[in-house]
């Protein structure tokens, strides 16, 4: 397993991961130098192992880290743009009330009682 030590909030911490958890050894381009990181699936858990600007020397500790931690080796894809932020779902949730939105909005009359377009005949004594 591996031990993080963190601080959260002023709080002291230690976090044990199993390597099984990981998803592999992957190396990162940063300008010029290259970074080997144990990659898990939560990035804060993600672990960087060491950095170098010379190529040979990071695919040979690339490949060492990864039969140590017996992991398969990742290759980091270029990273992505940001989506577009998402539309809310409900637009006129946001300006009404919680309460007002589950009450009704008007009065209906019974359906009944309307008598629209045709002519009443009412019987008098």
């Amino acid at each position: 397993h591996v031990v993080l030590r963190r601080a959260v909030l002023g709080m002291r911490m230690a976090v044990n991961v199993r390597v099984s958890d990981f998803l592999g050894v992957a190396v990162r381009g940063i300008d010029d130098t290259q970074m080997l990181v144990l990659v898990h699936r939560d990035p804060a858990l993600s672990i960087p192992l060491g950095s170098s600007s010379d190529a040979d020397e990071i695919t040979s500790a690339w490949q060492m880290w990864s039969d140590i931690f017996r992991l398969p080796q990742l290759t980091e894809p270029a990273p992505r743009m940001p989506s577009p932020r998402r539309r809310r779902r409900n637009a006129i949730r946001a300006r009404r009330p919680k309460f007002l939105v589950r009450r009704r909005a008007g009065f209906r009359l019974n359906a009944a009682s309307m008598h629209r377009g045709e002519r009443e005949i009412i019987a008098r004594d």
